[in-house]
Parts: structure tokens; sequence; C-alpha cells
């Protein structure tokens, strides 16, 4: 019969199969079997008819109550996963089952007589039923008619995986057997000792003991024996990642949740990551003191280049991250001492080409010129300081602190220290290992470099043994198998991305520098009880500075901190202002080098016995006295580790600083010290002025077309800055 179209649609006809409820003779039977023309059907009391198909469809009363369920798709996955007697078993038991409702054991239709006993045309249901289960239990397998029924019920609700033994599947509890009040306090004492150091077991069973008896009562729940507890505790802390040291428990619970993603960087200097660590080897700082230096690096993600390096006593300055930023921007200058096999032109960086665009790489070392775009720092206090802020955003450059705590933010230069430690600070003498139980037994001895002299080593490794070494990280897109270098990476990316030089200029050192706003007053500018005055100041002693507050920008470094320069307007200038230097009134009094550090040592000493001015002459008498004691030999430990600590950085800045990079001195020009200073006549009095502009330390400000001229009297040449352009990698490539 075919059925009419209604309303573009044709009716949907349920479906007569096995299983279903049908309506036949005023009554509700289930199909039972359908096989040779007819329908074996059981009634809800019990009875059962045999019925022609054909009779079944002409009962004017006929309907199909309801579709038939579709038996459960059986779950693959996890029928792999059983033990094999569970899963041949379940299959035995899927072949009998067919073999009852169908008489056939295999499905899709197999060819075949089924067997005299469960033959659907000669005997009912219950009577193959009652057969399966007497076969099974003639095999050894004692089964009732019951189970069989209660195994087809199961298989027609849940497919295969209805028949399978589930007393396999059941899931598996960390704490077993153990009370399970028991293993929510071992719970909350793990995770509550998750920041604490290590302990015990004997500990954590206490603690355990100690939590029980105030929940529920003294003697109320009774721990397991020790040897329950301790398995019990071991898979509780596996399962929940507190196994391990306490730094690894830390280190594991500041990790952010997954997924992770991998982030993809495609030009130099899109994304940047720096880092401060102390190095694992002993260096001699000034007056025979040993200790480890701290270094700081800024690494190009995508080109894996070691960018910038500063190699400093312990305590990195916010100015030192921010020297970072600028020895980036700056080629590095070949020293006389190293191969000229590491210069750039002798690398496979593009050197004529990139020549051409900016002159300041004349002479420079094979290491990349990068700007950084996105700078990624952690939580620490040099890099989340307003004085590095300030000096990123002065570059234009965009800084985004990691999670606290989270290294994984920045894995790739956390790892970069890992290889800096094993290609470079184990090879060095003094080298101390990563802790006590890695360090030799003469270690302190074995520490023979300077600080100086470490710092020139590294970066003379950075050139040749870093940026010249193959990175598994690094391919080629039409190279996939052969890994780069790091400055094969940068001559690829940087012939597509193009190549912007940025000159810096003395002006710009200083806009790096640590800021403070403040007034001028009459005598001066004053803070951390130091006093710094000049002549230059007199027009602006009271007033008011042009910016909103009123107040005046003043910079100052901390790791000299004998002068500041304050931002004065200046109308002759195309920028409109100028960087005037103002000495430390005491200068005179203290001609040695001195740090941040040094003059904090010294307050900390030192108590306030009469006015403000009586109190800083007493403080510089009493920094004097002490780099005069250290120097001789005399002092205590703490004393000579302080002054040490402020030669080493003194020389530090004036060998490798951005200052003596951006003007082309090599740290081998001899530096003025800061003692032989040029004077002029203040009040009856004399205070310094420092000379040459080239030198490691901003000088005064000349004007740009003064630093062109040329000498007077034949004096020294006056600085210049390079000429530079803009790449262009498309007209660049027509010359090709």
């Amino acid at each position: 019969m075919v059925a009419a179209v209604r309303g573009g649609r044709l009716p949907r006809y349920p479906v007569l199969e096995l299983g279903c409820r049908v309506q036949f003779e005023g009554r509700v039977w289930t199909v039972a079997s359908l096989a040779a023309g007819q329908a074996r059907l059981v009634g809800e009391d019990g009875a059962v008819a045999a019925v022609l198909l054909s009779l079944l469809f002409a009962d004017t009363d006929f309907e199909v109550l309801g579709e038939v369920q579709a038996a459960a798709m059986a779950p693959l996955g996890l029928l792999e996963s059983l033990p094999e007697a569970v899963r041949e078993r379940a299959l035995a038991w899927e072949r009998h089952v067919r073999e009852v409702e169908t008489g056939l054991p295999d499905a899709g239709g197999a060819a075949g007589e089924p067997r005299a006993e469960y033959d659907p045309c000669t005997r009912t249901l219950a009577q193959r039923e009652e057969a399966k289960a007497a076969e099974l239990s003639a095999a050894g397998r004692a089964t009732s008619a019951v189970t069989v029924r209660r195994m087809r019920a199961r298989y027609r609700r849940e497919g295969l995986w209805g028949l399978v033994d589930h007393r396999s599947t059941r899931p598996q509890t960390l704490g077993g057997r153990v009370d399970e009040r028991v293993v929510a306090a071992v719970r909350e004492v793990l995770e509550a000792g998750r920041e604490r150091s290590d302990g015990t077991l004997e500990r954590l069973r206490a603690y355990t003991e100690r939590l029980l008896a105030e929940r529920h009562g003294q003697g109320v729940v009774a721990l397991p024996s020790r040897t329950t507890f301790n398995r019990l505790v071991q898979a509780l802390a596996e399962g929940q990642r507190l196994q391990g040291t306490a730094r690894q428990r830390r280190w594991r619970s500041a990790r952010p949740a997954p997924p992770f993603l991998s982030t993809v960087v495609m030009a130099p200097g899109e994304l940047v990551m720096m880092d401060s660590t102390l190095l694992d080897v002993l260096v001699v700082l000034d007056d025979g003191v040993v200790e480890r230096p701290e270094l700081t690096i800024a690494l190009d993600v995508a080109t894996r280049s070691i960018c910038a390096a500063v190699v400093r006593p312990k305590g990195t300055r916010s100015v030192d991250a921010a020297q970072l930023l600028a020895q980036m921007m700056v080629p590095a200058p070949l020293q006389p001492a190293w191969p000229r096999a590491l210069a750039m032109e002798q690398s496979v960086i593009p050197y004529e080409r990139l020549l051409s665009v900016d002159a300041r790489l004349e002479g420079a070392a094979a290491r990349p010129v990068i700007t950084p775009q996105t700078v990624v720092v952690d939580q620490g206090s040099v890099f989340v300081s307003s004085s590095f802020i300030a000096a990123c955003e002065s570059l234009g450059i965009s800084l985004q602190p990691a999670p606290p705590g989270n290294a994984p933010a920045k894995g790739q230069v956390e790892r970069t220290f890992s290889s800096i430690k094993t290609l470079f600070v184990q090879h060095v003498a003094g080298y101390t290992g990563a802790h006590t139980g890695e360090r030799g037994k003469h270690s302190r001895g074995e520490a023979v470099w300077t600080l100086r002299q470490l710092a020139d080593m590294f970066q003379e490794w950075i050139i040749c043994g870093w940026q010249a070494r193959a990175h598994e990280a690094l391919r080629h897109p039409m190279m996939p198998r052969r890994a780069l270098s790091p400055n094969e990476m940068w001559a690829v990316l940087v012939a597509v991305c193009g190549y912007v030089p940025v000159p810096l200029g003395r002006d710009d050192y200083i806009e790096l520098m640590p800021v403070r706003r403040q007034k001028i007053n009459d005598y001066g500018i004053r803070f951390d009880y130091r006093t710094y005055d000049h002549t230059s100041l007199n027009p602006y002693r009271g007033e008011r500075s042009p910016a909103a507050d009123g107040l005046w920008e003043i910079h100052y470094d901390p790791h000299a901190p004998g002068q500041i320069w304050v931002r004065l307007p200046d109308a002759g200038r195309p920028v409109g202002y100028r960087f005037e230097e103002v000495p430390w009134i005491h200068h005179a009094l203290v001609s040695d080098p001195f740090t941040d550090f040094t003059w904090q040592h010294i307050r900390n000493t030192v108590t306030r016995r009469g006015s403000r001015d009586q109190h800083e002459h007493d403080l510089a008498l009493a920094l004097r006295e002490l780099l005069e004691r250290a120097a001789a030999g005399r002092g205590t430990h703490r004393e000579k580790t302080v002054a040490a600590r402020a030669r080493s950085s003194e020389t530090a800045q004036a060998g490798g600083a951005v200052w003596a990079i951006l003007y082309g001195r090599s740290p081998e020009t001899e530096t003025p010290r800061a003692g032989t200073q040029s004077r002029e006549v203040f009040g009856g009095g004399e205070l310094p002025v420092r000379d040459g502009a080239c030198g490691a330390q901003p000088a005064k400000a000349t004007p740009p077309d003064a630093r062109a001229a040329p000498p007077e009297d034949g004096g020294e040449p006056a600085c210049r800055l390079p000429a530079v352009t803009v790449y262009d990698p498309v007209e660049d490539s027509l010359r090709w």
C-alpha cells in the first residue's frame, strides 16, 4: 500500500521488529520472535501466541505502541581495557543470548539451521531459555533460566557491555578500603602542607590524627596501620601532585591549569623574555671577597638569540634591566682580544646589506641587533619597578608580566639558563654546582676569575658558543630536518621582516635610569640623606616645573649615586629640554666608587647625632672610612663584601655598560676614575665636572651641532652618532 503524501512529507510508519510492543485483539503483546512469516507474541500475563504476519497486519485493532529501544553501542575502548578472560566470557554470553532469541549464535543473518532445542518455529522462548540453562550447567557453569533471562534483558538494554562481569569494572579508589573520613583528612593535611617545609610521615600521621579528633571526636575514627597509612599517603600525594621537594610543590601549585597553547613568534623582537639568576660559579671581587654573581639576560624567542646580558654582583637593580633594553638595540663591539672569526662580517649574517643600512655595524661582533616589541618578565621587583616600566614606555616596548611563581610562562629563558649552566658555567674555575650536595670540597679556593673577567668571557661565549650553535627549536620551513643556529635564524627572518636601526644617544640612556620627582630647594635636591647641588640649578630654585604636578624630573643611577641628572627646560634645543648633571655635595670627601647598596649599609650603621646636614656629613665620613679600610684589607667581612660589590659594580659599569657601547668605546679603553675629574669654582669651593661625553657615564649635554664639530686646539674629536637609514626588504630584493 502506498501512503498519501501530506504537506509534502511522507508519513512515518512504525516498524515491527523484535522486542517492540503491539496491540492485537484488544491486548498488549511483546514481539518475541519473527520467523517463517509469523510472529510469536508474549502477553503481559505470560500468554504466548503464534500469529501469521498477514493476520496480524489485517487486524483492525493492530497498532505498534512504540519503537523498540535500540541496544546501546558497546564501548569498545572500555572493552579493550578489560582482562582477557572477562572479555571472552562476555563475548560467549553474547552468542548464547543470540542463539536463544534467534536460533543462531552468529549475527548478521548467517546461513545455517538452528539446533532443534533452539528452533523458534518449534520451541517457545521459555523452552529455549531452559535449554540454554541446561546446556551451560552441563558444561560445568551452573546457570538457571532466570539467569539466561536476566542476561537477555541486559543485552537488550546495554548491548555487549551489559554482559560484562562488572566486578572487574569497579573504579579503584586511591583509598581502597580505608575509611573515607581518613582519606578526606589526609587530603586536607597534604593540601595544607603544600607551601610548608618538608616533614616526615610521622608528622603527617600526627596531624591527621589530631584533625580526625577535632572533626569526629577522640577515638571515633581510627587510623589504619602505619604500612597502610604510608601507602595511602603515597597514593594521595601522587594523585594530587604533592610529592617531591617543597620547591617542586610550589612550582606545581603555581602552574596554570591546562590546556597549554604554544606561542608562535615569527619576527625578531616580537617576543623577548628577560630574567635573572645566580650563576653557580664563584668570582673574586675586590679585596679578595669570593661571591656568586648574578646574571640577567634578554632572550629573543623567535631566534633564541641572547640579545643582551649583564653580569653583576648579587643584587640586580632596575637600571641593569633597563640597560639590557639598550644593549639589544646597539651592535656589540668586537673586542681586541677576540678572534677575528667572531666578527659579524665573518658570520652568516648578511653583513654587507645591513652595513649599508646601519653604519654602527662596522667592526661589530656577530650578535644580532634586535629591537624588542614585547618583553615578558616575572614578578621580580626589578622588572615590575616604576623605573623599568617607564624605560619600556620611553622605548615603545610593551611589558607583559608573567603570573607570580609561574616559570613555564617564560620557559624559553628558563631553559636557556639551564643550557648556560651546562655549556658554559660548569667549565669555569670556581664552579659550585646547583646546591651544596653538588659542591666540591675546595670550590672557594678554585675561584680565580674576577667579575670583569667572567663577564668578558661570557660575552665572548655568547657569540662563539651560543649564537653559532645549532638549536633544535629553530627550523626553516624549506629545511625542516636541519636545525639552525640563532645567527642563521636571524639572517633568515631579517630578510623577510626587515631591519630598522634604533640609534640611542646620551639623553636616551638617561631616560632609562630610575626616576623620581621632587622640588629644587635653596639647598639643592636632597633624597636618601644625600644632597645634590650645582650652579646650573640657580634659576630654578623654589620654582615650579612646567609639569602638571610642579615637580622636577630627576634621574639617578643606583650603581653610581655620586651624581644625578635633572631635566631642565632649554628652548635652544629641538626637544625643548636638556639633562643637567648635578653632583653630590660631598663628592670631594668620597672619591672612591660606591653604590646605593654601600650607602644603605652606612645608613644602617651610623646613628644620627645632630642636624640633617651634620648627619649627612657623618655618613660621608663613615663611607670614606669604610672604603679606605676595605681597600687596606682591614674591616669586618661584611664591610669588605660591601666595598667589594661597590668596586665590582663600578668596574662592570665602566667596562660593559651600554654607554660605552653606544659611542663605540671598547671596555679596554681607559675610563676616567671617579677621582680624576676637572673642577670648577662654585661658592668658594670646587665641584667636579666629569670629562668626556664618550665615557661610561653620561656627561654634560652637548648641542647636536657641537658634537659633530671638529676638535679645537688639537683636542680629541667629539663623539658623533652614525647615520642610519631604514632597511626596505622589497627594494633590497630587487638588487639580487
